[in-house]
């Protein structure tokens, strides 16, 4: 099966890093790397929907890399799901975590109530939903990497779920294993925790990207304050840092979120290395067959 790629021309696009420190923005020198690393991540995402979507839970392996532990969480039933992988090269372990693909995950999704986030001592709180369907993967997930050389780079990804799954994980590595400095790549991330989460998280996680298109309903919800029905309690959320905007509209709710939108248009920003990635990867990218009608990108750097 040969790799198709979609590719659109624009006018305008808007690539912004927007990363603040204890010392305002930091600057970012290299884009290149940033984007490459980005559209592989996407497509890497892309193969965690087909895992779980194939009765085999087969997948596309990009090359040069290697399957190290099939990721298998809970969802609100109880039910054990393929909730993604890691993977690994002779530099590099990448985990990765597949977003919302099954009604009881869609329940899970919308159990937006707090409760601590018990990985670490600060005093934080963290989506229900997300922590129970994270700490049900946990266990797995830690006894994968500690088979695993902390001398690799390690990059953690996800989209939507996958990337509230990614952000929680990223932070409970970095405090709890020697793979103290991982990469953080999220696509079309929800909130995840309350303030005081987001701040431990900006602490510990230096190397954290959250691609977002601000068209994404996702990438708004849950809302800054939630309150359960008919409850009085409030519950606060923010987003973690660091914010890097993509904007595109591709006509519908759901095509503003998924991930082979968000492939096609990072794709743009590097295609001549995407093309390659695809061609030397036949059925690894996401492939997007609808043409986006409106997208304001321009490219700057924080």
């Amino acid at each position: 099966m040969l790799c198709k790629l979609i590719l659109y021309k624009h006018q305008s696009r808007v690539l912004i890093i927007n990363r603040v420190g204890k010392k305002g923005g930091i600057q970012v020198n290299n884009n290149d790397v940033y984007e490459k690393q980005a559209i592989f991540l996407a497509a890497v995402c892309g193969q965690t929907y087909s895992q779980f979507t194939n009765t085999d839970g087969s997948f596309v392996v990009p090359l040069n890399f290697s399957i190290s532990h099939t990721i298998r969480a809970k969802s609100i039933s109880s039910a054990w799901e393929l909730f993604g992988f890691i993977i690994e090269s002779p530099q590099e372990i990448i985990i990765a975590f597949r977003g919302t693909s099954s009604p009881t995950d869609w329940i899970s999704d919308i159990i937006a109530s707090q409760k601590k986030f018990k990985y670490i001592k600060e005093d934080c709180l963290t989506h229900r939903g997300f922590t129970d369907i994270y700490s049900s993967a946990r266990n797995g997930i830690f006894s994968a990497l500690n088979k695993l050389s902390s001398n690799k780079k390690l990059y953690i990804t996800g989209h939507s779920l996958g990337a509230a799954l990614a952000t929680l994980c990223a932070l409970d590595i970095a405090v709890n294993t020697s793979y103290s400095s991982p990469n953080l790549f999220t696509f079309g991330s929800p909130r995840v925790g309350d303030p005081a989460f987001a701040k431990v998280f900006s602490r510990f996680v230096r190397n954290s990207y959250r691609i977002a298109n601000p068209f994404d309903v996702v990438t708004h919800a849950p809302p800054f304050i939630y309150m359960l029905p008919k409850r009085e309690k409030k519950y606060y959320y923010s987003h973690v840092k660091t914010l890097w905007s993509l904007s595109f509209q591709n006509g519908a709710v759901g095509l503003n979120h998924v991930i082979a939108s968000y492939f096609a248009e990072l794709s743009q920003l590097q295609p001549i290395f995407t093309q390659k990635l695809c061609s030397t990867n036949p059925g690894f990218c996401p492939i997007l067959n609808v043409k986006p009608i409106q997208s304001t990108q321009k490219r700057t750097k924080a």
